[in-house]
């Protein structure tokens, strides 16, 4: 029987899968794997894809390096000098600290009205994360109650925060010179705007559906937030740049992955090798035969993977495994790229003037909401420039209202983003000076068209409707846990006791492996979390190996 090198497949080339094959390649040990990489796009970086739009650098998917205290990326990018560059870029120095909070109607909000609603929901969202915080009471009545252990959501208990809050705060003076807002109604709708906001952080399209419980295990990094001067694809491209340009294979999309249930002894092929475990097939027709795989594809794909008819593992995935994967959320979060035309600056509306606006929107059930405004833009929380002084303007949409995004030709896409901001910006937002209780002065501006914001071109992600991510991030929906990230983690097959005691005469262990943002427990939904959890992959076969074959 002649011995062959053990070959280890990983599909997709995301930060997952391309931190994974690095690790295996940077190990020593490249001389005793045969190491490959199959990607199903025509690019490497999977839910990260770094472009170009009106002579800006702009991100389509991940944006953000999540606090820089100890970020293995914030590592990376500073040694390849990547946070830093002549080009402009994403890198929304346009804080919402300056932000102009205006409601529907064209009344700008005023800070007293906003102010503490921002802290409450802050104060509430950190109460849930276990932290101690201001209103510690409010929290606690919030988090009771729940009906039934774990079955709390975090839509519900931010909701009942505010239940409270309003109870707790009868006696506010009311506000004037805002047409048909109340305060009552302008705080729901502000609070209502940073639940929108909410939902493109988790991915959650509504928040009743994001469990409570596992908020306290989420983790961040300390310090500032930023985004990535060169880019965040700088810091794939680094970490594939130390594989042989062979490792990756560019459109190679897996069709079905043939493993074998249980860890036995395998058989020898016509040719006396010792036989491998798993079968890639590819849409190509091509095969491929492998010791090990590294499935590092998005919990969207693995939810299409695990319906009934798909077929795409053969045998099925065990049932602990499937129904982990059904359980755990998957959602939709696009981004709206829009160019400000140059008929729009020489009108007299200076590109460099355009705010960090912050948009509030009557209820689904009021009878004063505009009909202009599409519904899909009613959740918009916000519209920015890039960057101060950018033409380019940005947009987040989630759920159901990202997938209609995806749906709509760029025309439509204009002319609902068109009418909702001018309808905003159409009337002057000049506050009172004399009355804290106002928040506009009330007179219309009928001439509307010298307000009206003008777009050259529009750029949007789709990834809900792309085939290789159905999807963009993951989050612990209720009737999930932290648990059921760990259980997606596991490798297969699973080993009881006694194989585990047999795995070390076992040529068909660790067959398939899981890796990608949605296995990690504490870093789920992050870019960070799916670099760490190729780590972990690419150690558990090391390990593997050290134990077994003395690497």
């Amino acid at each position: 029987m002649v011995a062959k090198k053990p070959r280890i497949v990983v599909i997709g080339a995301g930060m997952a899968g391309v931190t994974a094959a690095n690790k295996l390649y940077t190990s020593g040990c490249e001389d005793l794997f045969e190491l490959i990489v199959v990607e199903g796009g025509t690019r490497i970086g999977g839910r990260i894809n770094t472009s170009e739009f009106g002579g800006d650098r702009i991100e389509m998917g991940a944006t953000w390096i999540h606090g820089i205290g100890g970020s293995p990326l914030h590592k990376i990018a500073q040694e390849i000098k990547a946070l830093e560059s002549e080009q402009p870029w994403e890198c929304m120095d346009g804080s919402s600290d300056e932000a102009k909070t205006i409601a529907e109607g064209g009344f700008e909000v005023s800070p007293n009205v906003v102010d503490p609603i921002t802290s409450l929901y802050k104060n509430l969202m950190d109460y849930a994360q276990g932290k101690k915080v201001e209103y510690m009471k409010l929290g606690d009545e919030a988090a009771s109650d729940n009906g039934g252990a774990g079955k709390l959501s975090v839509g519900s208990f931010l909701r009942k925060g505010l239940d409270a809050y309003w109870v707790s705060n009868k006696s506010k003076e009311e506000v004037n010179g805002c047409g048909e807002w109340s305060r009552k109604t302008l705080e729901d709708a502000v609070f209502a705007m940073y639940e929108s906001t909410q939902r493109t952080y988790t991915s959650a399209g509504d928040l009743l559906t994001l469990d409570y419980n596992a908020e306290s295990e989420y983790r961040m990094f300390p310090g500032e937030e930023i985004t990535i001067a060169k880019g965040y694809l700088s810091i794939v491209q680094s970490l594939a740049s130390v594989l042989p340009p062979d490792v990756i294979q560019l459109g190679k999309r897996v069709t079905k992955v043939e493993w074998k249930a249980e860890a036995t002894h395998l058989g020898v092929d016509q040719n006396g090798y010792d036989s491998r475990p798993v079968k890639l097939h590819f849409s190509d027709g091509s095969v491929l035969l492998a010791d090990h795989v590294i499935v590092t594809v998005s919990l969207g794909v693995l939810k299409a993977a695990t319906q009934q008819d798909s077929g795409m593992f053969s045998p099925p995935l065990p049932c602990f495994k499937a129904d982990a994967i059904s359980r755990l959320g998957f959602g939709v979060v696009n981004k709206l790229f829009l160019q400000l035309s140059s008929t729009h600056v020489t009108k007299g509306q200076d590109c460099s003037k355009f705010p960090f606006l912050q948009m509030v929107f009557h209820r689904e059930d009021s009878e004063f909401r505009l009909k202009k405004i599409p519904w899909w833009m009613r959740k918009t929380a916000s519209v920015c420039p890039l960057y101060h002084n950018s033409s380019v303007l940005l947009s987040w949409f989630a759920g159901k209202e990202a997938l209609e995004l995806e749906s709509l030709k760029d025309e439509e896409i204009v002319n609902g983003v068109t009418a909702t901001i001018s309808s905003f910006l159409s009337k002057p937002h000049k506050k009172e000076e004399n009355s804290h209780s106002h928040l506009g002065n009330g007179h219309v501006n009928h001439d509307e068209e010298n307000s009206r914001v003008k777009f050259s071109k529009v750029l949007k992600s789709q990834w809900g409707s792309d085939p290789l991510f159905l999807g963009s991030y993951s989050y612990v929906a209720v009737g999930s846990s932290g648990e059921d990230l760990d259980i997606l983690a596991e490798p297969l097959p699973k080993l009881s006791n006694c194989d585990e005691a047999a795995s070390a005469t076992s040529t068909s262990s660790l067959q398939i492996l899981f890796a990608g943002e949605a296995t990690h427990r504490t870093h789920y939904s992050t870019t960070h979390g799916a670099y760490f959890s190729g780590l972990r992959e690419a150690n558990r076969l090391l390990q593997y190996y050290n134990h077994h074959v003395g690497v």
